[in-house]
């Protein structure tokens, strides 16, 4: 076993990290000042000792990944950082938690070089991590070859209490020792305190027992300052090939400071700058100049610079051999890693006859799918357990499962093979997790996850969702299901209020479209839009294949709303506006008004965000702000929707809850007719 020993150079870089964090948090009077001072050691061990990481290159591909899943303590992060040579300046440590700074409260992976991902909502991070170990097998059971890891690294994370306390972290933790995804390494401040308490008020299972159950290697630490010990149990972390691994480190929240460690008042609330005082004279360290970084260290710490650039190279060498001996191969890892789509991908897209009957969307759904699978190498996924429902599953392209754990079934890929390389993900059902590990997987450039479950349980899913487009990520959310119309399940199964849920998540794009065509176009969106999540909304029940020679291309999704058939001459005395299985209502009830002279206009509207995007002319086009009788139909709640009907516009919609019985018996009764959308046209235009 290695001795590094508490020399004086690693106290002082540890030190140096310690007080850095928390004359940032003092300055800011705001700030997370425990965790910096009781994890400093297994941080400064991590990234000293073990991190392959390049800071003046944070993007580059086979770096180390690490994730600081407790985020509170940010200036953990920021202080490493900026030691170790990212851009991250001195000015910036110094505008902690201000206006319009690259160091907010929470990491933010979007703003701050080196950030991986946005962590602070507890048990994120973790789930965040174990997509970034399944992306890293993934990557190299596809590419690598023999002599050439071009694919090789780790996913480290440091995890607190609160983590491993929600319910996300146990649903990922549990997939993940299914998985055996042996590079990844966790490392556990068990400091026994949380933001208002000691963990003996609400967490007192044994945490080691637990994480051996689900399939975890398990190493504990006594004394969070034993440098030795974190380091030796890094490394046989790293030995550990087929489990992921925990560390858990017994670390004393606030450490050095006299009269906040070991109590809750160390973790969410600056020191104070008579307590700051006391810490560092506490810990041998000069009280002024704050922000006092000593040379030493500094030049101790900056060593990663070199020490990353040489990495990277020596990577790069590797990488132009393996370009000359694998020249297909590399071209597609190049196109992967650059994060570029294949020429034509979208070649082999159905376009669909008109059919009256139809198909559901999810159908069409699934044909699309099968379509795009072959010329998208970093598209994968799955469901929370509901393949044979979501009609998700990618058919021979195998399953991701370790192949100490693989079984087969009909999902299987074309030569038998099951491993690392499959594009199947079995979540089972963990729809947080899996939309959490989404955003794990979606950090690596070219990799395009999805994930499928009902739309009314996208509620399990929100946390990371809102996250997804907080980071700006491209992660593919098919949701199944979409209104009371999938019958006899009942209400706890059919959505009312999750499309204006969902529609209330800024930069979330929602798209539900009417028809396969409009399926087909809503998919190109999904794989074509690089920096926002989108959602797929699909019915179970059979909608109408509309004759596209009759009403406009389904490419008018593109617009988010366009008009489906417009009245004679243009001159509508009323609109008529649908998304989804409803658009087909509205056609049938146009044909019916149009029988009694009554000229309207019908409007496919699968996409608000996409509607609000174009320019106000085109958006006065379609609803002109003269017409004002509008109806709109949608088996959903109706907030938001009088946006686009205005005051003197009316809506069919669900209010309460939905019921058990078929589906078509459950919309007739709810109002989602022919008649009763011709009723309360007739009515607006009285």
């Amino acid at each position: 076993m290695k001795k590094l020993k508490q020399t004086s150079l690693n106290e002082l870089c540890v030190n140096t990290i310690r007080m850095l964090s928390i004359d940032a948090v003092q300055k800011a009077d705001s700030g997370h000042p425990g965790l910096p001072l009781d994890a400093a050691p297994m941080a400064y061990i991590l990234w000293t000792y073990f991190l392959k990481h390049n800071p003046t290159n944070p993007k580059w591909y086979d770096r180390d990944r690490f994730v600081l899943s407790a985020g509170h303590g940010s200036m953990l992060l920021y202080s490493l950082l900026h030691l170790t040579g990212y851009k991250l300046s001195m000015g910036q440590i110094k505008q902690f938690r201000q206006w319009r700074s690259i160091t907010p409260g929470h990491p933010e992976s979007e703003l701050t070089p080196g950030v991986e991902v946005t962590t602070g909502p507890l048990g994120q991070g973790f789930a965040n991590g174990v997509g970034m170990a399944i992306a890293e097998a993934y990557l190299a059971a596809r590419y690598n070859r023999p002599g050439f890891n071009i694919i090789d690294h780790y996913t480290y994370a440091i995890v607190s209490d609160g983590d491993l306390m929600e319910g996300v972290a146990s649903e990922a933790a549990s997939l993940a020792g299914h998985l055996q995804l042996g590079k990844l390494i966790y490392l556990y401040d068990n400091n026994h305190i949380t933001l208002s308490a000691s963990t003996q008020l609400a967490f007192t299972e044994d945490r080691q027992k637990r994480f051996e159950a689900y399939g975890w290697h398990t190493q504990v630490i006594d004394d969070g300052n034993d440098f030795d010990a974190i380091y030796n149990a890094i490394e046989v972390a790293r030995q550990e090939t087929k489990h992921p691994s925990l560390i858990l480190i017994r670390t004393h929240i606030g450490y050095g400071s006299p009269h906040k460690h070991d109590t809750y008042k160390a973790h969410g609330s600056p020191l104070g700058v008579e307590e700051v005082k006391l810490t560092k004279q506490n810990l041998g360290w000069p009280e002024k100049p704050s922000f006092y970084v000593p040379k030493q260290a500094k030049k101790h710490f900056q060593k990663a610079i070199s020490n990353g650039k040489h990495a990277e190279q020596k990577w790069k060498k590797k990488l132009a051999a393996y370009a000359k001996k694998y020249p297909n191969v590399f071209a597609e890892l190049t196109q992967m890693m650059k994060s570029e789509l294949k020429k034509d991908w979208n070649e082999n897209i159905p376009h669909f006859p008109a059919d009256p009957t139809g198909m559901a969307t999810r159908d069409a759904s699934q044909k699309v799918m099968q379509a795009i699978n072959p010329n998208l190498p970093g598209f994968i996924g799955g469901s929370a357990d509901l393949n044979e429902s979501t009609k998700t599953a990618l058919i021979n392209f195998g399953n991701f499962e370790s192949p100490a754990t693989a079984v087969g079934d009909l999902q299987g890929s074309e030569d038998g093979s099951w491993n690392y390389a499959g594009r199947n993900l079995f979540y089972g059902v963990r729809e947080h997790a899996m939309a959490a590990i989404s955003n794990g997987l979606t950090t690596f450039p070219g990799i395009i996850p999805f994930t499928a479950t009902f739309l009314t349980f996208s509620d399990y899913m929100r946390p990371p969702m809102r996250l997804a487009a907080l980071m700006q990520q491209q992660v593919i959310y098919v949701f199944t299901h979409d209104s009371i119309g999938l019958g006899e399940d009942g209400p706890t199964h059919q959505p009312i209020e999750q499309l204006a849920s969902l529609r209330a998540i800024p930069r979330l794009i929602v798209i539900r479209p009417a028809d396969a065509n409009e399926t087909a176009v809503a998919w190109q969106i999904a794989i074509e839009t690089r920096y926002q999540p989108v959602a797929l909304v699909f019915t179970r029940q059979k909608v109408p294949t509309l004759d596209r020679k009759h009403y406009a291309p389904a490419t008018g999704l593109r617009r988010g709303a366009y008009i489906l058939e417009d009245a004679p001459k243009g001159k509508p005395a009323i609109i008529l506006i649908a998304s989804g299985s409803e658009v087909g209502l509205i056609i049938a009830a146009k044909q019916k008004l149009a029988a009694k002279k009554i000229p309207v206009r019908i409007v496919s509207m699968p996409s608000w965000e996409l509607f609000e995007a174009q320019s106000k002319k085109y958006r006065d086009a379609v609803l002109p702000p003269s017409i004002t009788a509008r109806l709109a139909v949608e088996a959903g709640v109706s907030q938001g929707w009088e946006h686009y009907i205005g005051e003197k516009g009316d809506m069919i919609s669900v209010e309460v809850y939905g019921a058990s019985a078929p589906g078509p018996i459950v919309m007739q009764k709810y109002g989602f007719t022919v008649e009763n959308v011709c009723r309360r046209a007739l009515a607006l235009l009285k």
